[in-house]
C-alpha cells in the first residue's frame, strides 16, 4: 500500500501522520488518499486506451462532494441511483450530459428532476418503469434518453448479496422477455431507446464473466440496431473489485482486452461505471482501542469504531486488513484478537482471531480498504455520531465531512405538540 507508509515508526496516509490526524479530529475517523484515487482513475482510463469511452464514477461507493469533484476534475461523469446522488453529482461539478441514472425503483419526481437537468441517459430495468418515464417526459414535453438494462444471466462469481446479473436477481430485463418488452415499448411517447446496459455485480475480481455478459450485450445491440432501433451506446456497467485480502486484484488490462474483443466492429460509444475500484483502497478507518478484555477463550480488543461506522464485516462477513499505527518489529510476536466495537450487538465485530502484535488500551488501529461502502453506508445507530471524513493530498489534509455533536444529532428529532409540555405524567391517560 504505497500511499500508507510507515515513517519514523508511525503509519502515515501520504505525508500525514495518522497520530496527528487522530489528535486533531478525534477517533474514529475516515481518511482518504487523493493520490490513490487519482492513480486508480488514471490507470483505468489508460487501460481503456483509444476506446470511445465515457467513465462515470459510481457515487454509491463514496458520495462525498470532495471525492466526486476529485474525479470530475479528471474528466469523469457520474453513475447515480437516486435523486440525492444526482444532486450531489451536479453540485460537485459533474456535467449533466455525463450523468447516467440507474436503479430499479426510480420515482416519477426523481425522473422529472433528471429530465430537467438534461442527463445523458436513464438505465431502465422494467416495462412499468419505462411507462412511468414516458408519462413524466410527456408531461414535461421532453424526450427521455434510455438505455435498457439487460439481465444476461451471468454469474459474476462474487458474494450472493452483491450479485446482480443472474436470472434470479431483481435487476434488468431478462433476454427471453426482451422481444415482448420492445413490442410494448415501441409506441411509448416521450422516450427514445438509445442504448443497452449491463451490470453483473460488485467486487468482481475474476474478469472472465464479463466476456459472456459483454458478448451477449454486443450481440443484442447489433441485432436490435439492424432491426431499426436507434442505438448509439453500450453501457458496460461497473463492478470491478479490489484485493481486500490475499486475493488478486482484477487484471485491468485483461478487462480492457475483453471489452475490445467483444465490441470490435460494433461501432458505438461505450460507458463504464467503476466505483469501488476507484475508491476502495484509497481509504482507512482509524480507531482507538478502548479496552483489552481477556475472555475465557478469546482476547478482545474493544475499539471506539463500530458497525454503525463500517457495516461491511457485519453485512457481508467482509475481510479488512487491520494495521497498528505504531510500527512493530518484523519479528514481534503476534496474538489472536477479536477486534470488536461498543455497540450492543454480537455482530459488531471487525475481525475474529486476527493475529496482531500486542494491542493495548489507547493504541490506534487502521482498518484498511474502507474508501468504498464505508462512510456512505454508516448510520447513527446507538445514537453514535458518524465518523468524520478527511481527505489527504501530499502533506495537506482537509476535513471533508465534520463529526456532528450530540446536540445536532438529537436536534434532528421533533416532538409532537402533545409531548411539548412540562413533563410526562405518571398517570395513565384518561385517569380520574
Amino acid at each position: 500500500m504505497t500511499f500508507y507508509p510507515y515513517k519514523n515508526g508511525r503509519l502515515h496516509i501520504e505525508g500525514v501522520s495518522l497520530d496527528e490526524l487522530a489528535a486533531r479530529v478525534g477517533t474514529p475517523f475516515y481518511c482518504y488518499s487523493a493520490s490513490a484515487m487519482e492513480t486508480a482513475y488514471t490507470s483505468f482510463v489508460a487501460a481503456l486506451g483509444d476506446l470511445p469511452a465515457t467513465v462515470c464514477y459510481a457515487l454509491k461507493a463514496n458520495s462525498n462532494q470532495a471525492v466526486i469533484r476529485t474525479f470530475a476534475r479528471l474528466g469523469a461523469g457520474a453513475d447515480v441511483v437516486s435523486e440525492g446522488e444526482l444532486r450531489r453529482a451536479v453540485a460537485a461539478g459533474v456535467p449533466a450530459k455525463k450523468i447516467v441514472f440507474a436503479g430499479v425503483g426510480k420515482q416519477p419526481s426523481e425522473m422529472a428532476t433528471a429530465l430537467d437537468a438534461g442527463i445523458l441517459q436513464f438505465n431502465v430495468e422494467s416495462l412499468p418503469e419505462l411507462e412511468a418515464l414516458s408519462r413524466v417526459a410527456q408531461e414535461k414535453g421532453r424526450v427521455a434518453p434510455v438505455a435498457l438494462r439487460i439481465n444476461p444471466d451471468v454469474d459474476a462469481l462474487t458474494h450472493a448479496k452483491i450479485s446482480t446479473g443472474k436470472a434470479e436477481n431483481k435487476f434488468g430485463i431478462d433476454i427471453p422477455s426482451l422481444r415482448g418488452f420492445l413490442a410494448s415499448a415501441a409506441d411509448l411517447p416521450g422516450v427514445r431507446i438509445e442504448g443497452l446496459a449491463v451490470h453483473i455485480g460488485s467486487q468482481v475480481t475474476d474478469v472472465n464473466p464479463y466476456r459472456t455478459a459483454f458478448e451477449r450485450l454486443a450481440g443484442l445491440f447489433v441485432e436490435l440496431r439492424d432491426a431499426g432501433w436507434p442505438l448509439e451506446r453500450l453501457d458496460m456497467g461497473g463492478g470491478l473489485g479490489i484485493a481486500y485480502r490475499d486475493d488478486a486484484a482484477p487484471d485491468i488490462k485483461r478487462y480492457a482486452e475483453i471489452v475490445r474483443e467483444t465490441t470490435q466492429g460494433v461501432g458505438c460509444k461505450l460507458i463504464f461505471e467503476p466505483g469501488r475500484f476507484l475508491t476502495g483502497n484509497a481509504g482507512l478507518l482509524v480507531t482507538r482501542t478502548v479496552y483489552v478484555k481477556h475472555g475465557t477463550a478469546r482476547r478482545f480488543a474493544i475499539v471506539d469504531a463500530a458497525m454503525n461506522d463500517l457495516i461491511r464485516p457485519t453485512l457481508y462477513d467482509a475481510w479488512h486488513d487491520i494495521r497498528p499505527v505504531a510500527q512493530s518489529a518484523a519479528d514481534a510476536p503476534r496474538e489472536p484478537y477479536d477486534i470488536v466495537g461498543p455497540i450492543c450487538e454480537s455482530s459488531d465485530i471487525f475481525a475474529e482471531q486476527r493475529p496482531l502484535p500486542t494491542v493495548a488500551p489507547d493504541d490506534l488501529l487502521a482498518i484498511c480498504s474502507t474508501g468504498a461502502y464505508g462512510a456512505v453506508m454508516s448510520s447513527s445507530y446507538n445514537s453514535r455520531p458518524p465518523a468524520p471524513e478527511i481527505l489527504v493530498r501530499g502533506n495537506d489534509y482537509a476535513v471533508i465531512r465534520p463529526r456532528i455533536d450530540y446536540e445536532e444529532l438529537i436536534g434532528q428529532d421533533r416532538l409532537p405538540e402533545w409531548l411539548e409540555d412540562e413533563g410526562v405524567s405518571s398517570e395513565p391517560r384518561g385517569a380520574a
